[in-house]
């Protein structure tokens, strides 16, 4: 029987599943509820006692900041344990959430380990003690996420825009040390396609709502089939679109043993309408190969 309450909070529902199966593998005296954005999450606060918050930071209708810094303020969430679980990882950010009261701070993509041990960071005797009383014994994160594998393979939504079609001849071998443009592009689209352990430079390919596909030169580190991964592009004017996802399919870009360049295919869980037009934006300016 659960002993502790759990709310996890994010626009992205593959996002949600995937923590709140992770904590009941691990933590079963923990019970878990969800929100879609922190409008949702005050509300279910305000009529239920959590003795834990997980948190993403960028939702429509109200951020995760917001809901931190609301739950301060009230006398019985001031000293409840918020971890902030965000692809938004720059200093300046940390910075904020600190001062507006994080107790932890897990960056996207992140692993059950590593999720794992910031419960327990924040949760501590409370914690314990609840497992103890119980006579549970705590699972290996790692059966959590192999459980959430189901999550990641379900069929996503139809694109809202045809993925841009490849040209017929791959880079070749030996060139410089990133795949040449798309035919008609005058410039490059870079990404940094970041993993729990690893980050992959690359260039995008072929990009839409639902995917990106891009190409990365081989000798760097490469992810799993299904490792969540948080897509790094530049939008345009300074800004910097965090596309959350998980890895669909690694592929050689032609037939040969020593081929110089992998294609990786990160599927997009994000349901931010923000996000979604931002990236919209994206793909309009990749399509005319303009900057």
């Amino acid at each position: 029987m659960a002993m502790l309450k759990a709310l996890v909070v994010d626009d992205a529902s593959f996002v949600r599943d995937l923590v709140k199966r992770t904590v009941r593998q691990r933590f079963p005296v923990i019970e878990t509820m969800d929100a879609q954005n922190g409008r949702r999450a005050q509300s279910l606060m305000s009529r239920t006692a959590f003795d834990l918050v997980l948190c993403d930071w960028e939702m429509p209708e109200m951020s995760g900041l917001e809901l931190l810094q609301w739950m301060r303020a009230q006398p019985q969430y001031e000293k409840v344990p918020f971890i902030m679980i965000t692809s938004r990882g720059d200093k300046d950010h940390v910075i904020e959430a600190v001062r507006g009261g994080v107790s932890e701070y897990l960056g996207k993509p992140f692993s059950p380990e590593g999720l794992s041990k910031k419960i327990i960071k924040v949760m501590g005797r409370k914690l314990k003690d609840a497992m103890d009383h119980s006579g549970k014994s705590m699972a290996s994160p790692a059966d959590a996420f192999k459980e959430s594998a189901t999550l990641l393979t379900r069929k996503p939504e139809p694109a809202a825009t045809p993925p841009v079609s490849e040209p017929s001849s791959p880079p070749a071998a030996g060139n410089a040390a990133t795949p040449r443009p798309a035919a008609g592009r005058g410039t490059m689209s870079l990404a940094s396609v970041r993993f729990a352990e690893s980050t992959l430079k690359s260039v995008v390919k072929d990009i839409n709502l639902t995917e990106v596909r891009v190409i990365a030169k081989r000798d760097q580190v490469f992810p799993g089939i299904l490792d969540q991964a948080v897509v790094d592009i530049e939008t345009g004017e300074g800004q910097m679109a965090r596309l959350n996802g998980y890895v669909h399919q690694l592929q050689a870009v032609d037939k040969r043993q020593d081929t110089d360049f992998v294609s990786v295919t990160i599927r997009f869980v994000d349901e931010d309408p923000k996000k979604l037009e931002d990236l919209s934006r994206f793909i309009a300016r990749f399509r005319a190969g303009t900057p």
